[in-house]
């Protein structure tokens, strides 16, 4: 029987928009992958940040959530890095008993495209929100 056949654009795509929650490491990895678990725990973790951090600093409280925007930017990374993956060393690495062969075409490039224009947005906000905060106590925003 043959094992099941991972869609590298389905895990591309999983990676893209449900980085944060891990989907895409429990797609291919399965429920003991450590680092899918270390992304779904940034989920709660931010969301008591943000409630602790409001009543705090309200000016930093985006600062709190620190765990979820890393988990965000590591699955962006992710996605680019799974999609950019040849896919013949994709079947070797995630399908080697699937029986069938990986053949990407033009919707994974515009999945690509995406991701790595809402990674680098959401990269340039936390940058400039950072340097925001830190030279103008937040005055412009």
């Amino acid at each position: 029987m043959a094992a099941a056949h991972k869609n590298k654009t389905l895990a591309t795509l999983m990676a893209s928009l449900l980085g944060a929650t891990g989907a895409h490491r429990f797609y291919l990895y399965g429920r003991r992958d450590l680092w899918a678990w270390v992304h779904l725990t940034s989920l709660p973790l931010s969301a008591v940040g943000l409630t602790i951090g409001y009543r705090v600093a309200p000016a930093f409280a985006f600062l709190f959530a620190t765990p979820l925007m890393l988990a965000a930017l590591a699955g962006a990374l992710e996605a680019l890095v799974l999609g950019l993956t040849p896919d013949a060393k994709w079947d070797a690495t995630h399908n080697p008993d699937s029986g069938r062969a990986t053949d990407s075409n033009w919707p994974l490039a515009l999945i690509l495209v995406l991701t790595l224009a809402t990674g680098m947005g959401g990269l340039i906000f936390l940058i400039s929100r950072t340097f925001d905060l830190m030279f103008t106590g937040g005055a412009y925003g």
